[in-house]
């Protein structure tokens, strides 16, 4: 599929310098455009490159201004991070084959209502009761078991599970291995061991939410485990039972959230860090990597670091205190035996 410098400048809204007739077929790298390629330039950092970049279009934000002459056709636009990421949506959407029809091998209970132009792939199994939206991708061997809900032009990539009275969204996209509604982790202890506590409730997944590859958001005691609209959670992200994400959240891999947390919006927390249950988290709260969040957050806007988690700020000023322990360490044992030296000579 090609396009011209121009025809992409229509669709992003920018303003082609060069050649309006030059060829474009595929993405690169700045550093690594070739020709038939569109790149993008949006940190300072990489200026150098495009300069001799072999790519023959490059989106460029409007204030860019070269220091030299560049090779190849620029676009300016408002933000070309932006609309790279919108023009490989377009080409995606382009490119991708929706596939339409029950797979033979498929097994799909009479029940299940399955809409216009939804796939089921080979060995995927849909249960009874289930509602699967027009449009919907359900890949090789997932599992929808009774009563669970998948909204129109959905995608469960294959091996997704979803267990039974979930429901999954409109335009939401599961990874592989993604599981929703398992059970959440509750045991009462008893003299003999643990005793099970029925998980009675389900896990919703709202509109335009993506899920990465052996994430799992569980099931609720009783009620609902909520992820709310635009959610994107990343790879081997844990969402225990009752806990509510906000809309526009975002977490990077092995994030992991214990029961009943409530999460606002638009957060964003980095890989690895651990929240503990029952407690709320402010709108816009920013975790660094490997935080332990242990307590509630209740200032809106915040970044926080550390184990337990601070103010990032507070957070640089007790590390560079830390990493000068060994020295205060030596100083301190120095002054007390100076100290002790002159005590002796007054007796």
């Amino acid at each position: 599929m090609e396009f011209t410098a121009q025809q992409i400048a229509s669709f992003v809204g920018g303003t082609v310098e060069g050649n309006a007739d030059a060829p474009v077929s595929a993405f690169a790298k700045i550093e690594e455009g070739v020709p038939g390629a569109i790149s993008f330039l949006a940190d300072s950092h990489y200026e150098h490159f495009i300069y001799d970049t072999k790519a023959s279009v490059v989106l460029v934000n409007q204030d860019f201004q070269p220091s030299r002459p560049v090779p190849c056709t620029l676009i300016r636009v408002a933000d070309a991070r932006e609309c790279l990421a919108q023009l490989m949506g377009m080409y995606q959407q382009q490119m991708a084959r929706r596939r339409s029809g029950i797979h033979p091998q498929a097994c799909v209970e009479p029940t299940a209502k399955v809409g216009e132009g939804a796939y089921i792939g080979p060995f995927a199994y849909v249960g009874e009761g289930v509602e699967i939206g027009a449009g919907a991708q359900i890949y090789a061997g997932c599992v929808i078991e009774a009563g669970a809900k998948v909204g129109e032009g959905s995608t469960l990539y294959p091996n997704v599970s979803v267990y039974s009275g979930c429901v999954v969204g409109k335009r939401v996209i599961l990874h592989s291995g993604c599981c929703i509604g398992a059970d959440g982790f509750g045991f009462a202890p008893t003299a003999e061991g643990y005793e099970k506590i029925p998980q009675l409730g389900n896990a919703i997944i709202e509109d335009d939410v993506e899920i990465g590859a052996n994430s799992c958001v569980d099931r609720a005691v009783m009620g609902s485990t909520i992820v709310r609209r635009g959610v994107k959670l990343d790879n081997l992200v844990q969402i225990a039972h009752n806990c509510e994400v906000g809309s526009n959240t975002v977490m990077s891999a092995q994030v992991g959230v214990a029961g009943s947390t409530k999460i606002g919006q638009w957060c964003m927390f980095g890989g690895q860090v651990g929240i503990a249950g029952h407690i709320e988290i402010a709108d816009q709260t920013r975790s660094g990597a490997k935080a332990g969040i242990a307590g509630p957050v209740r200032k809106p806007g915040q970044t926080i670091i550390g184990s337990p988690a601070i103010d990032a700020r507070q957070f640089a000023r007790c590390n560079a205190v830390f990493k000068n322990l060994p020295t205060m360490f030596a100083e301190v044992n120095q002054m007390r035996d100076d100290v002790d030296s002159l005590l002796n000579k007054e007796k």
